[in-house]
């Protein structure tokens, strides 16, 4: 992987992995047209990228990160344990669905769910704008929704801020519920993604890790303070429709 890969690669991850259109359904998508392999170094690179998202979101979410924030984070690991007790028990076949065709069929299917979810969402309605005021039960919804996301191409984003949406938090306190699980998905995640690549990075090109990794972090860091400003005027129309039309590009182009 070179600089300019390395680069590409890192916006994609940072500009993706906090919208609902699916950061590895784009990553998959990238690596493809861009000739970079899914090999082990490929894969240790990720790790780096999405350890550079997670750190966006700390730094952004500081004032959580602390004791006196401990309810807010017991509802985020119980929203965590659903992905991670099916994702384990289903890794292998996991492993089997990552192609641009079921990509480009979640895509679709994804968007159509935003239209039809915002169809019939009435915020007046909605009873939790603050992501504190999230109940233990509304997490644990959120964290079943979330185990759909397994799927490449749907969004563990989209997933988690549907759940929300669904059991009655606004659009921002989805967001941001979605933000803040991230961190636990993620470190796990790249965590143990970092167990079986590690000797990896003894043969990676240090200099492209490093510009992807810091390019990811700014991109990410200003995506999530865009995404939220996006919020406050409009819906999530524009990303189920920008779903569908790029699942139907990637299926008259595999």
């Amino acid at each position: 992987m070179d600089v300019i890969q390395a680069v590409i690669i890192g916006i994609i991850e940072g500009f993706t992995e906090f919208l609902p259109i699916s950061s590895t359904g784009h990553m998959i998508v990238a690596s493809k047209f861009l000739g970079v392999s899914q090999d082990e170094v490929t894969k240790a690179f990720e790790v780096i990228i999405q350890f550079a998202a997670i750190m966006a979101v700390l730094l952004l979410y500081k004032d959580k990160i602390s004791f006196k924030k401990i309810s807010l984070w017991q509802k985020l690991f119980i929203a965590f344990l659903p992905l991670a007790i099916v994702g384990f028990i289903l890794k292998d076949l996991i492993k089997t669905l990552f192609t641009v065709e079921i990509v480009a069929w979640m895509f679709i299917i994804g968007g159509i769910v935003f239209l039809i979810v915002e169809k019939f969402y009435k915020e007046e309605s909605s009873h939790t704008y603050d992501v504190e005021q999230v109940s233990y039960s509304q997490a644990l919804w959120i964290g079943i929704a979330q185990i759909f996301s397994l799927v490449p191409g749907t969004s563990r984003a989209g997933a988690t801020i549907i759940g929300g949406l669904l059991v009655g938090l606004d659009r921002k306190a989805s967001a941001e519920f979605s933000f803040l699980l991230a961190i636990p998905v993620m470190a796990a995640v790249s965590g143990y993604d970092l167990l079986k690549h590690y000797h990896e990075f003894a043969d990676a090109n240090w200099g492209a890790f490093f510009i992807g990794f810091i390019t990811a972090f700014v991109v990410a860091y200003l995506t999530i303070k865009l995404f939220l400003a996006f919020l406050q005027r409009f819906t999530f129309v524009a990303f189920g429709w920008y779903r569908i039309i790029l699942g139907f590009m990637l299926l008259t182009m595999i």
